[in-house]
């Protein structure tokens, strides 16, 4: 039998705010689901229409899979189904956690995660819901139902091209955060944003399986802020995108803007703790990953650049994903 999950959540007040937001994704998710009700109706006639037409005198072979392939693939063992929307951590060349929850972890991942989407992109984009209602049609109809939904985002909405808009002059007397417009960010629209993410998907899934299914946030771990990007980030190759932010307002000491980073994802990773206290997001579970990857003198093994992990990164992100998965 399954563990179940005891969480021991601080009951977060539902203010008019999260109201608005809930209602605006449960509203947004009602519309995804009326414009699949539709496409199914009409795919449900066209399997009537097929089923009437004659039937052919020789029957399709069935596909032939050379001996060699299918003993390189093995036999198809799961650990189960699960459904994934984010960014980059779960669509990232060669390795990321979507691809070592199925390589070492024998899950079957349906992907609607995009590298360089922001959580404004998913909240505010009807296609999002409606690939992820179609993504659960397709699992249903083959008699599965989804373990967990995993949800990643927030990166591309801090780090990037506006970042030192976050970040007060070095040669002010300021700190070097500005926290009205972090609080702005993070605790106002990310939050509204992922309210409203949560409530559409919750509210699908509900219409479909009359019970919500689990949905698993996370909020990173401490990004080093050296100036590396994608494979370098030379040319046209993407980052960094801290330290430009960090030099284009004076900030050039490594360790204290390490420091400041690491303020921005505690600051974070609190709201996304919150969230998953709000009373109808019951079903929801925080995942920290804080201190997971190193920070010392050693950490380029698990950081591959500013905000990406390694190869090896990955594998001991993924382990808490896939532990916490394992207990719902």
């Amino acid at each position: 039998m399954a563990k179940k999950v005891r969480k021991s959540r601080r009951r977060a007040p539902v203010t008019s705010g999260v109201s608005a937001a809930i209602r605006s994704g449960q509203a947004m998710a009602e519309d995804v689901i009326a414009f699949r009700t539709t496409r199914n109706r009409k795919r449900a006639a066209t399997v009537r229409r097929m089923a009437r037409a004659p039937k052919p005198r020789r029957a399709p072979a069935p596909p032939q899979i050379p001996a060699r392939t299918r003993a390189l693939l093995g036999s198809p063992v799961s650990a189960g189904v699960l459904i994934a929307e984010g960014d980059s951590w779960f669509d990232y060349p060669f390795h990321d956690v979507l691809q070592v929850l199925e390589d070492d972890y024998l899950y079957d991942v349906e992907s609607v995660a995009h590298k360089g989407d922001t959580v404004d992109d998913m909240a505010h984009s009807g296609g999002q819901f409606e690939e992820f209602a179609r993504r659960l049609e397709k699992l249903l109809r083959a008699n599965k139902v989804p373990r967990a939904i995993l949800l990643s985002g927030g990166g591309n909405d801090i780090a990037g091209d506006e970042f030192a808009i976050l970040l007060n002059h070095a040669a002010s007397s300021l700190p070097a955060i500005n926290d009205d417009i972090v609080r702005g960010l993070i605790d106002v629209r990310l939050r509204a944003a992922y309210e409203r993410i949560i409530s559409g998907l919750t509210r699908i899934a509900q219409t479909y399986l009359g019970r919500p299914i689990p949905i698993v946030t996370h909020g990173y771990d401490y990004a080093l802020p050296d100036g590396r990007g994608f494979w370098g980030g030379f040319w046209l190759l993407p980052g960094p995108w801290l330290e430009p932010g960090f030099r284009r307002k004076g900030h050039v000491d490594f360790g204290k803007n390490s420091t400041v980073v690491i303020k921005l994802i505690d600051q974070f990773n609190a709201m996304l703790k919150d969230v998953s206290a709000i009373p109808s997001f019951g079903h929801v579970h925080y995942l920290n990953l804080r201190n997971t990857l190193k920070r010392d003198g050693t950490y380029k093994k698990h950081w591959e650049n500013e905000l990406h992990p390694t190869e090896e990164g990955f594998r001991l992100v993924s382990k808490k994903f896939a532990d916490l998965v394992a207990r719902l």
